[in-house]
């Protein structure tokens, strides 16, 4: 939907997921083999993945100001049995949050969110205010108030409702 460029580190997996549907074509890339393949995903978790996604886009529309677009499951909820463990490097002492089990898409998540927590980047990954996109979008404004995936497509479609309106 948009030029951006990705999400910093490991947010580009929850940009990736949120992007998954297409809400103006209807299209689902978790419906096709290569967009579960992109996730790491089998057909029986589709439909985890798909509540998981828009849980994260009511929660990317919240970090741009704007209500849920439905009524979700909680996020916390979905996150909850995900535990997470910090793995240190015995090399040069870093440290990494990893799944304490299986790498769920769950467990994956709750990491790379808690590392971008961490990062302070997590409030910038947001979903474009058009209701018929909801784009998930890495704000990189300076003052980060970012409100649309595209400037060039949402941005100015937003714009040119606003002055037919006048």
């Amino acid at each position: 939907m948009n030029a951006r460029s990705p999400a910093p580190g490991g947010l580009e997996l929850v940009q990736v997921l949120v992007n998954t549907l297409d809400l103006e074509s209807g299209a689902d890339r978790l419906d096709t083999p290569e967009g579960r393949d992109a996730l790491g995903l089998r057909q029986d978790e589709v439909t985890a993945a798909r509540e998981l996604r828009e849980s994260l886009r009511a929660t990317l529309l919240a970090h741009a100001g704007h209500p849920a677009h439905r009524t979700v499951t909680p996020l916390t909820d979905l996150l909850a049995p995900a535990p997470l463990r910090l793995a240190f490097d015995a090399g040069d002492g870093s440290a990494v949050l990893t799944p304490a089990g299986p790498p769920t898409l769950a467990s994956r998540v709750a990491s790379v969110v808690a590392e971008a927590l961490v990062a302070g980047t997590w409030d910038r990954l947001k979903a474009c205010e058009a209701a018929d996109c909801h784009w998930a979008y890495y704000d990189r404004s300076p003052a980060g108030r970012g409100r649309w995936c595209s400037m060039q497509v949402c941005g100015a479609r937003a714009k040119m409702r606003r002055y037919r309106a006048r």
